[in-house]
């Protein structure tokens, strides 16, 4: 055996595979129990989708994600991000604009009284309704919190445990009340453009806010349980993240750091090391073996089963049931660098840091159309971020970055993807993107793309989905399979804490959490 396969054993408590922001989530926490953590990563920079990343010289990306809102405040405070490391939440709410082809656009807030002044001039009528729908997102929010907050009930064994929560669940929606009760049990299973077709007539705010139920996601407005996402963002968000996802990644890993946990970069899984039927640790691409009491996987399920454990080590039916998990990735997502705010159509004084297109529901639908059959939107819809609003340190002095994902554009496309598709996808959107930035072409300095293949082959994200499978009822309520729902796996020592578990993706922390005490109380 040579010196460059020779094989180490180095034990630990626990490994953590990836270093994702529910990874380090899940280390921070179990190293605060007293674990000894090592978290495995296979590029040179930690954070996963959360990390920044210089894309050219001075500029950083903000992370692939924008959304900070769904952190969930008790991740914040059990590892006093804010008190200890750094982390700076928003004092107040940052609205989103929604440009308009013709017309000023709409400046939107969570806040019906701040709302009122850009709702006024499209509908008085919405802008008493608007009023009554946050009403209903504020009494609805608890019960979906005690669902989507908590580890969800033992579907497999059902012992009086798994009863009780199921119980109590129960009760929490009836305590709503008969009417708001049997309101989300109608809602939950419709598309969101009915529902919000119900509420308002301004087509602009209910494109708007019907943005985060198909960002990510193999699904139109019209596609049914649609309606389940946006209630779940609509009930989860709180003040964001200043910075983006990178601040958090930071001040996670200083976290971690703090707690005594290790990292090892650049280390490769080539397989997880089980025998009779117990993972007992790692084996990585250079021949080095880890081991550990247990394993806490932050990488999506499919990569975890399909590739990383041995066919013969789990039972056929649940490798169906991994196989059978949908993750078709249609998010592309192109920074750029940029000399200066570029103005906003119909707004030029107005520097929006959050910008959200899609002025209709047909536009939105007919821009997924494209991915049904292989194809990228010509004409896509966005979801762009300027960090560097709130955090100049992103950028040069007087500089700035916009981070735009970019809505639909498939994993799956038709011919593969090369480098003349890049360039189509780019050429479409900066045109598309120029009806909201007239001036952007003008602005830029250098720009980076990231294709969903890329993203599977630099994150290992099967399908390039972010949310590591896509969030539809069925993948939801039972993420991501049954035998799987609750963290352990059935590989025993083997625990899911990425966004493939309960209760998703995004940027939440709660899978990270929610793992770390079911591993503690093992």
């Amino acid at each position: 055996m040579t010196a460059t396969t020779a094989v180490h054993a180095q034990k630990y408590d626990v490994l953590v595979l990836g270093s994702g922001h529910n990874g380090l989530v899940c280390a921070a926490s179990l190293a605060k129990k007293g674990r000894k953590v090592l978290v495995v990563e296979q590029r040179k920079i930690l954070g996963g989708l959360a990390a920044g990343e210089e894309f050219h010289p001075g500029f950083t990306s903000p992370g692939f994600f924008h959304d900070t809102t769904k952190l969930r405040r008790s991740v914040v405070f059990e590892l006093d991000l804010v008190g200890k490391f750094g982390l700076k939440l928003r004092t107040e709410e940052a609205p989103v604009f929604a440009p308009e082809a013709k017309g000023r656009g709409l400046l939107l807030w969570r806040d019906p009284n701040r709302a009122v002044e850009d709702l006024a001039p499209h509908s008085q009528k919405d802008v008493q309704r608007y009023g009554e729908y946050r009403a209903f997102i504020n009494r609805i929010a608890p019960v979906l919190k005690r669902v989507f907050d908590d580890a969800p009930p033992d579907v497999v064994n059902m012992s009086f445990p798994g009863v009780w929560d199921l119980m109590k669940t129960a009760v929490s929606l009836r305590l709503l009340g008969k009417g708001d009760m049997m309101e989300v049990l109608r809602i939950a299973p419709m598309c969101v453009a009915d529902w919000l077709n119900e509420w308002f007539e301004t087509p602009v705010l209910k494109a708007a806010l019907a943005g985060p139920a198909i960002h990510h996601e193999f699904v139109g407005p019209w596609s049914p349980g649609t309606n389940m996402n946006l209630l779940l963002s609509e009930a989860f968000a709180e003040l964001s993240v200043v910075g983006g996802p990178q601040a958090l990644a930071k001040a996670l890993v200083d976290c971690c750091k703090a707690q005594g946990v290790s990292f090892r970069t650049e280390a490769k899984v080539r397989s997880i090391i089980i025998e009779n039927g117990t993972a007992k640790g790692v084996e990585l691409e250079s021949g080095e073996k880890l081991l550990a009491q247990q394993i806490a996987a932050s990488c999506d399920p499919k990569s975890l089963f399909l590739k990383l454990v041995a066919p013969d080590k789990i039972a056929h039916r649940f490798e169906t049931n991994i196989m059978n998990v949908r993750s078709r990735g249609v998010t592309a997502k192109i920074d750029f660098a940029l000399d200066r705010y570029p103005e906003l159509a119909g707004r030029p004084s107005l520097k929006a840091e959050y910008i959200r297109t899609g002025e209709f529901f047909d536009q939105m639908e007919r821009a997924f159309d494209h991915v049904k059959y292989g194809e990228a939107s010509t004409h896509p819809i966005f979801d762009c971020y300027v960090p560097t609003l709130e955090a100049p340190e992103l950028a040069p002095e007087g500089k700035h970055v916009m981070s735009v994902l970019v809505h639909f554009a498939p994993h799956a496309l038709r011919g593969g993807w090369n480098e003349a598709q890049k360039e189509t996808l780019t050429a479409n959107a900066m045109a598309a993107l120029a009806q909201s930035f007239p001036g952007l072409s003008a602005a830029v300095i250098a720009k980076r793309l990231t294709t969903p293949v890329e993203l599977e082959r630099d994150l290992g994200l099967w399908g390039g989905h972010p949310h590591h499978g896509e969030h539809a009822a069925d993948q939801l309520l039972v993420r991501p399979t049954p035998e799987c729902s609750r963290y352990k796996t059935p590989v025993d020592g083997l625990f899911l804490c990425g966004s493939g578990a309960h209760p998703g993706g995004g940027i939440t922390g709660a899978p990270g959490q929610l793992a770390a005490r079911a591993m503690v109380s093992v």
